[in-house]
């Protein structure tokens, strides 16, 4: 990396080195331990009351639910020796964008789209990205429908308990429903395909658009529920919200423009809905600082909004029509691009590392992460660095942290999530 980027990032405070993995992890974990013990902590470490235990049996099947920020997926999944198959997989817009709806007719909306399946199956796994309560008995309480998504009436309704009562009402009672979100069912579905015997552990991650993991946590561990027992439940930090990274000035640039400043801060300098418009403020910047041509100047202050595929290409040496012809500012670009890239990827690491040492696991069996989302699956920079880094700190460590790159995995996981909890 060229001597006037490295100045360039140091002056304002973004250099991925001072994301130290092993020394930013201590104090991630001990903010996990005060969420596990009730206290005080910027990670909401919310119990799932699900468990990662025990393997489908083939031939299992339930209904699957993924109602996401934009689609509405419906399915019948079944269990296979060697997978799942899916049936009459239905994709449609979420209810409520573009035009507002009750609660009721979400509810009814829901019901209508897996009434189909009713005769074959009595369990339904209910992937819902929306802000919610989980409660022991695996039903979501709605705090908040958002995105662009508008469901009036939704607030402190129950999701489970809303569709089985409104099946119940068409003639199907008895169905039983578990909530789960996104990142909890990407580890259930991607530990729903290998053999669990081989590891220690189980992280689930998401790191795409947003920002989330999830952990499998010895009940007895999870202070604020008063559990005594030695069994196992998924949860789910919300660990973009930790605030225990330093930020440089263009990450406070973009924090104080959000609609959500100084919420979720991890996820701003990790995530690729942030990445792209981190580069962009840092090109600008250089442009009023002289370190770009004229040409390269009138090019970057014309950007608009850009996403990680935009940064992923320059960082490849590709798409530089935004950045003009100019080597140097070309390399510019390339340079920070990488730069946020690794630091992202430093700070999914000491993510990681800090819930391996939570969980006590990797010594003698390794970790398994559980990984989807466009910068893991797609992003040409971001993986081989995180893989790069898990390696390095595990050796130090005496750790084994392995990467599993899932794809799709949250209608498998959100059926695993029904079958392996209601018994």
């Amino acid at each position: 990396m060229h001597s006037r980027t490295l100045d360039f990032l140091s002056r304002h405070g973004i250099s991925p080195e001072l994301v130290n993995p092993l020394e930013c992890a201590e104090p991630m974990l001990r903010d996990m331990w005060q969420g596990l013990r009730g206290k005080e902590s910027s990670m909401a470490m919310i119990p799932t009351y699900l468990s990662n235990d025990g393997a489908v049996a083939p031939g299992s099947c339930a209904v699957v639910i993924d109602a996401g920020g934009t689609n509405f997926r419906t399915a019948l999944l079944t269990f296979e020796e060697d997978g799942y198959k899916l049936e009459g997989l239905k994709k449609q817009p979420m209810p409520g964008i573009g035009k507002p709806c009750s609660w009721e007719e979400f509810v009814s909306f829901v019901a209508d789209n897996v009434e189909p399946f009713m005769s074959r199956a009595d369990v339904i796994g209910f992937c819902f990205s929306y802000s919610a309560v989980i409660l022991p008995n695996m039903d979501g309480r709605v705090n908040r429908i958002d995105k662009e998504v508008v469901v009036t009436g939704s607030e402190g309704q129950l999701v489970g308990e809303s569709l089985s009562r409104e099946l119940e009402r068409r003639g199907y009672p008895g169905k039983r429903v578990v909530v789960l979100n996104d990142t909890v069912a990407v580890l259930l579905g991607g530990a729903a395909s290998i053999d669990k015997s081989q590891y220690s552990g189980f992280i689930g991650q998401v790191s795409g658009t947003g920002t989330n993991t999830c952990a499998t946590v010895f009940r007895r561990d999870i202070e604020k529920l008063g559990l005594e027992d030695n069994g196992s439940m998924i949860i789910n930090l919300e660990s973009g919200q930790y605030n225990g990274f330093k930020r440089g000035d263009f990450d406070l640039q973009l924090d104080s423009a959000s609609n959500n400043p100084g919420d979720k801060q991890m996820e701003k300098i990790t995530a690729g809905v942030y990445l792209g418009q981190l580069v962009r403020l840092m090109l600008r910047c250089a442009a009023d600082e002289g370190l770009l041509s004229a040409e390269g100047a009138e090019k970057v202050r014309a950007l608009g909004n850009i996403d990680s595929a935009v940064i992923d290409a320059w960082a490849s040496g590709e798409g530089y029509e935004n950045i003009g012809s100019n080597e140097a500012d070309q390399e510019l670009a390339r340079e920070l691009s990488l730069a946020v890239f690794e630091r992202s990827a430093r700070c999914m690491c000491t993510n990681l590392v800090a819930l391996s040492l939570l969980m006590d696991a990797g010594r003698e069996k390794p970790v398994c992460v559980l990984a989807e989302g466009s910068l893991v699956q797609r992003g040409r920079h971001y993986r081989p660095v995180l893989e790069r880094l898990l390696q390095e700190c595990g050796e130090t460590l005496g750790i084994s942290i392995e990467l599993h790159i899932g794809n799709d995995t949250t209608q498998p996981g959100s059926a695993a999530a029904a079958l392996l909890n209601l018994k």
